[in-house]
């Protein structure tokens, strides 16, 4: 008997479960992500689900939504971004200033082209001044080098001095990915880096309560493209780890359900993911991770991300209209589980609403703050304002209205909370979708007078009865789910791009989920591929969104613990790609090795060599990982394109080698 334990830590809960090879799950249990402190709900979730001989697990694989999330949040440490040889103007549109300060993003002299030679030599000792001065004021570095991925030796070497200097942790862009478009590798690595010491965070805590529990056994991790690695391995290279809940959904909705094509939706608190499942297996999407916006070039499952969860924030746009996420908030019900004490709070907005004499603003009712994870040692420092709000907080959750009326500004506060909320020190608490359905008696699982005063103090705002503003929540909910699931399947067309659609197809599509009244005419959508739908949410939204979208659902027996499972069972895969180019006029073939360049001056003898050298770095990666019983497979794919009619033969472009190593986790 093989005992294999699975985890999962999502944004809201935390799952665990035991696996036997032939038996197959023998235990599951579900518990509350306690961001304050990870170990605390990582505890209870392995406790409930361990053998009599907690020695007797040979295997412990982790996948986690922490990474999508802080990408989705926009939460991450203070990093520096070094850019060498990058033209400033280059970065100007790029968004980069959303994930690392300008104050922190240096720009120093170096580069290469893109064959792989050299365009200005590296500026070292500029590198080193820059490196000295800001390393107080980050947690982590991030390297990209002008064509890296054709010649990595300037960002090693700045990678080197970065390690003597600080000793902190450094990513370098060739090393994540080996596609061109700097300005996004470029994003890539400095979100990497934001990565690194939320991850540490996470796999500390798990090695410390397997150690706990005498459970010496190797510790895997879930990478967005569904196979493990060792997490070691992960924590030099977080971003990876993007995407991993829904890879891990794919490979364990792959095991519990009886399809082999699907969308595989995935709902859980913070945000839902929707993947595509073919022959059983996940598809990779080649542009990389796609999250809520933002393109992460990183190998990863064919899926789109977007912030809409059972514990998504409930709010009004611009014209009135309800919507739901993308921020994640604690559901009222959950909070009044842990504070009864704001019941009375909610009581007493609600009164102040509904008093026909009362001229209150309320738009700050049914919400609150509090702490959500201790100040680590050497966290930035706080301003006055959020040292002032620190302090209001440490007795547990506050009124936001109560905060905000003791605030001297409070635009300037407003902002100041924002950012600690964006940090990850500070968490809202508000009416959710998991509080409408407690209303509505569809979910009860904690105080629904909590739930009860939330819907009341909106219906108020609205003027409307609470039972129908439930009923409005969960049906925008379903709304933007089946959106979500429409855009999906525009983008597996591979023909439509859903973000740049007329309005006319906006109209059709809003027309075809029920938005929008009737009209002179309906329309219908049949969806050719099944629904498989996962996570805890998942029972109370996705009937109706299947049966609007015309297609059929599978639920599965395991469902909410799905990722968990999937983590349990995935294997072990690493990929090497490396490019060939003529140069010259075709004299000299140059090979764009991970470790650097090598000039040929055959084709064939450069093939050999990428061929070698792939399924070695491959091989090494795989052993790195943890795997066993590896096999490597070698691929070769020259692109050769017809000449013109004027010029005789075929013309040469390139050539990709590919090495792809596949291996069984090593167990105790």
């Amino acid at each position: 008997m093989s005992l294999l334990l699975g985890i999962d830590t999502g944004g809201t809960y935390t799952d665990a479960v035991l696996f036997d090879d032939k038996q197959g799950v023998i235990g599951s249990a579900k518990a509350l992500t306690t961001k304050f402190d990870l170990a605390v709900g990582i505890r209870e979730a392995i406790a409930a689900v361990l053998p009599p001989s907690p020695g007797d697990i040979r295997l412990v694989s982790l996948s986690t939504t922490l990474a999508t999330n802080a990408v989705v949040e926009g939460q991450g440490c203070a990093v520096a971004l070094l850019l060498i040889g990058y033209d400033r103007q280059l970065m100007v549109n790029s968004e980069i200033e959303r994930i690392v300060s300008p104050s922190a993003t240096f720009y120093i002299r170096g580069g290469h082209n893109s064959t792989g030679q050299e365009i200005a030599p590296l500026d070292l000792e500029a590198a080193k001044e820059k490196i000295r001065a800001i390393a107080p004021q980050v947690e982590a570095f991030a390297i990209s080098g002008y064509f890296g991925v054709r010649n990595p030796s300037h960002e090693l070497q700045v990678r080197k001095q970065v390690r003597e200097l600080t000793g902190k942790p450094v990513t370098c862009g060739h090393e994540l990915t080996s596609q061109l478009h700097a300005p996004r590798r470029a994003m890539t690595v400095a979100m990497n880096a934001r990565l690194v010491p939320l991850l540490d965070e996470l796999i500390s805590t798990v090695r410390n309560m397997l150690a706990e529990k005498a459970i010496d056994a190797p510790l895997m991790v879930v990478k967005g493209d569904g196979s493990l690695v060792d997490a070691e391995m992960a924590l030099e290279r977080p971003v990876e780890t993007i995407l991993s809940g829904p890879a891990a959904s794919v490979v364990g909705a792959s095991f519990l359900a009886d399809v082999e094509d699907a969308f595989v939706v995935d709902m859980g608190g913070t945000t839902t993911d929707i993947a595509v499942m073919e022959k059983g297996r996940p598809v990779l999407d080649p542009d990389g991770a796609r999250i809520d916006g933002w393109q992460i070039m990183i190998e990863a499952i064919d899926a789109r991300t977007t912030g809409l969860g059972g514990d998504s924030n409930i709010g009004l746009d611009g014209a009135g209209r309800l919507f739901v996420g993308p921020r994640r908030v604690i559901p009222l019900c959950l909070l009044a589980e842990k504070h009864p004490d704001i019941l009375e709070v909610l009581q007493h907005q609600v009164a102040e609403l509904l008093n026909p004499g009362s001229e209150v603003d309320g738009s700050d009712f049914g919400r609150f703050v509090l702490q959500q994870r201790r100040r680590a040692s050497g966290t930035a420092d706080l301003s006055d304002m959020q040292e002032e709000i620190w302090r209001r907080l440490e007795d547990g959750p506050v009124s936001l209205a109560t905060l905000i009326a003791g605030a001297t500004y409070p635009p300037i506060f407003r902002r100041a909370l924002d950012d600690l909320i964006t940090r990850g020190l500070v968490v809202s608490s508000a009416f959710t979708p998991t509080d409408a359905l407690h209303v509505l008696g569809q979910y009860r699982c904690w105080s629904v007078p909590a739930a009860e005063k939330g819907a009341a103090i909106w219906a108020a705002k609205l003027k409307m009865e609470i039972t129908p503003f439930c009923e409005k929540t969960v049906g925008q909910v379903q709304t933007q789910m089946g959106r979500a699931i429409i855009d999906s399947a525009l983008a597996a067309e591979k023909q439509v791009s859903p973000e740049n659609e007329a309005d006319a197809g906006s109209f059709l599509i809003n027309r075809a989920l029920g938005v929008n009244g009737s009209g002179t005419f309906s329309l219908s959508f049949t969806l050719n591929r099944s629904l498989v739908a996962i996570g805890a949410p998942a029972v109370s939204y996705m009937p109706e969104v299947s049966r609007v979208l015309g297609a059929s659902l599978s639920i599965p027996e395991h469902a909410e613990i799905d990722n968990a499972l999937g983590a349990a069972v995935a294997g072990i895969v690493q990929t090497v790609r490396v490019l060939i180019q003529a140069v010259d006029e075709g004299s000299t073939f140059k090979v764009h090795l991970p470790f650097g360049v090598k000039d040929f001056p055959e084709l064939e003898a450069a093939v050999a060599c990428a061929e070698k050298e792939a399924q070695q770095v491959a091989n090494d990666r795989a052993q790195q990982a943890g795997a066993n019983e590896i096999q490597v497979t070698v691929e070769r794919q020259d692109r050769i394109v017809a000449a013109p009619d004027d010029v005789s033969g075929d013309i040469y472009i390139d050539t990709e080698v590919v090495a792809t190593a596949i291996g069984r986790p090593r167990m105790a």
